[in-house]
């Protein structure tokens, strides 16, 4: 199980190592296949402008959750790294779901296995993710994260749904996998 010294460091180095890791909630979860980090001195970021009620967990220790809500609607994921008052975090933005596919079935409403978890939203809901888990260690319960076995073939793109600082490629993903929530452009 990852600890949370191995978020210890800049999300830059981090993000990359997370794909190929299985995210759990509850037991519910599956292959991380899809990040973007955002750093302190990233306009993107929400730390960007200094502490607030809603960011605080991103200035805290590393190796915790940040949750946030994406335009009022959406629950977000976003495992922070760095050290204690170095605001960075990791979005999980797509898994490959492998565990409680069919809890992940029932909270989404499809049938639909790609659906499940192809966009940070929908893996939140599908996980059972809310704002209760603002703030919780991701190496203790509910959360539960997995060395990867192997490592995969990444390919970075620019990060998608913002609209600052959308030239950085901070952007990771599977190369090889479908359950990404969008895919490089291809130029």
């Amino acid at each position: 199980m990852l600890r949370g010294s191995f978020f210890a460091r800049s999300v830059h180095e981090v993000a990359p190592d997370l794909i190929g890791v299985t995210l759990l909630v509850d037991g519910v979860g599956g292959r991380i296949v899809e990040v973007e980090a955002y750093d302190q001195e990233d306009p993107a970021s929400h730390a960007y402008r200094g502490r607030t009620p809603r960011n605080e967990a991103m200035f805290g220790p590393p190796g915790h959750a940040y949750v946030y809500r994406s335009y009022g609607i959406h629950w977000c994921l976003n495992l922070v790294c760095g050290g204690p008052g170095v605001p960075e975090a990791a979005l999980i933005r797509a898994l490959e779901p492998t565990a409680g596919i069919d809890r992940q079935r029932l909270r989404r409403g499809t049938e639909d296995l790609r659906a499940l978890c192809s966009g940070p939203g929908k893996l939140c809901q599908a996980l059972g993710i809310t704002g209760e888990h603002d703030g919780l260690a991701l190496d203790r319960q509910p959360f539960r994260l997995e060395p990867r076995s192997a490592a995969p073939e990444i390919v970075t793109a620019p990060r998608i749904g913002i609209t600052r600082a959308t030239e950085l490629s901070w952007r990771y993903l599977d190369a090889g996998s479908r359950y990404v929530s969008r895919g490089p452009r291809r130029v």
